[in-house]
């Protein structure tokens, strides 16, 4: 078997040009597809992501699935910036995905990837002239060499699902769509009877947890407890899965998944995932650890969520 470190990090407006002002309607802001309104935006230099870079080299991940990326140039902006350049990860996926901020998935790999597919095209049943996901699915093969010569695929879906932003309640259905399709998008590759023993891994930012609360229930169950895999994070003591802080309340919660197959997970079966909050800002005080040099009260800081990596062991594939 080989190992294969696997990361999720929802890196919180990786934007090489301009973040949005508070209270501005997006859609607003860009309307004309190509040119934004100076007035709405203030200019962000990537300065502000030295302490996201210095999260992303301690991770080591072999793959890095990413949320919140402006889009690819930005992306290898940012290796060069901050990541010792393209020998640090030599391979790139990124498709312009839905969200009017420009907020897109992408991977950086160690590893060749093989093949991408985006499904941004898909739209929304309950909604027809809306795009179903809000930023997109992106699924990404990545070829993974074995010890004995031969290689096979491990094929990653990449999410980062609706927000909570206008409420839990009114927008869980539109992440319980998302969580549907996704699952309907890994059987059609694979196949609806077992695909669980197929090699794959859906990660990425849920914007959703998975406990009831006086806003109702979870948006995501339906997937992140499906049988075909596993929510790993669940391996940890329950109150050490919290990815991400929000401080109206004090909420710690786990809105960042790795849901190995089956076949992937079983494994390794008594590998831990691991939460890096590091770079959380101090005012999360349930964590006690230590931080990286310069990490702010509030800002700087290397996002509003954790990452979580994943020691994935890829057995050879059969003769």
């Amino acid at each position: 078997m080989t190992t294969l470190r696997l990361a999720t990090f929802n890196v919180e407006n990786l934007f090489a040009r301009w973040r949005f002002k508070a209270g501005v309607d997006p859609a607003a802001a860009n309307s004309r597809g190509w040119i934004v309104d100076q007035t709405l935006f203030e200019e962000l230099g990537m300065d502000d992501k030295a302490i996201t870079g210095a999260a992303v080299r301690e991770l080591g991940a072999d793959v890095l699935c990413l949320q919140e990326v402006e889009n690819v140039d930005t992306l290898k902006h940012f290796r060069a910036q901050a990541l010792g350049g393209r020998t640090a990860y030599p391979y790139v996926a990124g498709v312009d995905g839905n969200d009017p901020r420009l907020i897109d998935v992408a991977v950086l790999s160690k590893l060749p990837i093989t093949r991408v597919r985006s499904y941004q095209h898909l739209m929304d049943p309950a909604a027809p002239t809306a795009p179903l996901f809000s930023r997109d699915c992106l699924e990404v093969d990545i070829e993974v060499g074995t010890d004995q010569g031969r290689s096979t695929p491990v094929t990653l879906f990449v999410n980062h699902f609706k927000s909570m932003l206008g409420g839990r309640a009114e927008t869980r259905e539109k992440r319980e769509r998302q969580a549907g399709k996704v699952m309907d998008i890994v059987t059609g590759r694979f196949g609806s009877e077992s695909p669980g023993d197929r090699p794959f891994v859906v990660l990425g930012d849920l914007n959703d947890y998975l406990e009831a609360d006086g806003d109702g229930g979870s948006g995501i169950g339906r997937i992140v407890n499906w049988d075909q895999v596993e929510n790993v994070v669940a391996r940890l003591p329950e109150g050490d899965r919290w990815t991400h802080y929000w401080d109206d309340g004090e909420d710690y919660r786990q809105l960042d998944y790795i849901l190995p197959s089956v076949s992937l997970a079983r494994a390794a079966p008594h590998t831990l995932p691991e939460i890096f909050r590091k770079g959380m800002p101090l005012r999360a005080v349930k964590y006690t650890g230590p931080r990286f040099p310069g990490v702010g009260y509030a800002k700087p800081k290397a996002s509003d969520h954790c990452p979580v990596v994943f020691d994935l062991e890829v057995r050879q594939p059969p003769a």
